[in-house]
């Protein structure tokens, strides 16, 4: 599943460890409203690898969460969805907006093998000091260039380079700036 092989999704292992992740991202957002700094200890059993001073708003919606590797510094508001069926890297210092869904997983086209079941999943990463803008989507195998923006509503379908504003669906750049 993790390597980008086609699986069977409603595998009984698959769904115990999904249901651990709904669980604990419930016990986050619970968490949270009592207790911010005591909420970040949900927080790192959910995550698989989380850095210094990350903050997320809940709720956050995760497929395992053990998949998704969050840097340094970075800020995330209310509502990500993060299907981490493959591996979602979120650089350091970034900034993802509101209802933004980074979507790993796929669906074969032909329709013999989406009826049976099968799906599988291709790994999104965002660089360092990234800007998401609110209902933005990254789809499956997506990289992202440090520094760049994907404005408000994009869906990105290919790769962004670095140092670039990216908008639209299909996200298309239409800035590039130098590198700080």
């Amino acid at each position: 599943m993790v390597a980008g092989d086609l699986y069977i999704a409603d595998d009984p292992r698959i769904e115990t460890e999904g249901r651990r992740a709904i669980e604990l991202a419930a016990d986050y957002g619970t968490a949270y409203l009592e207790d911010v700094e005591a909420a970040q200890l949900v927080l790192t059993e959910l995550v698989g690898e989380l850095g210094e001073g990350v903050h997320i708003r809940p709720p956050l919606y995760v497929d395992y969460g053990r998949n998704l590797t969050i840097g340094e510094g970075t800020f995330i508001n209310f509502g990500l969805t993060a299907l981490d069926v493959a591996s979602i890297t979120i650089g350091k210092d970034c900034q993802i907006a509101t209802h933004v869904q980074l979507l790993t997983a796929w669906h074969p086209v032909e329709p013999g093998p989406r009826r049976a079941g099968l799906e599988a999943a291709s790994p999104i990463t965002i660089g360092d000091n990234v800007w998401i803008g609110g209902g933005a989507i990254v789809l499956p195998g997506v990289s992202i260039g440090d520094n760049s923006v994907i404005g408000a509503g994009a869906v990105v379908t290919k790769d962004v380079p670095a140092n670039v504003v990216a908008v639209g669906n299909p996200a298309r750049v239409i800035k590039t700036f130098d590198a700080p």
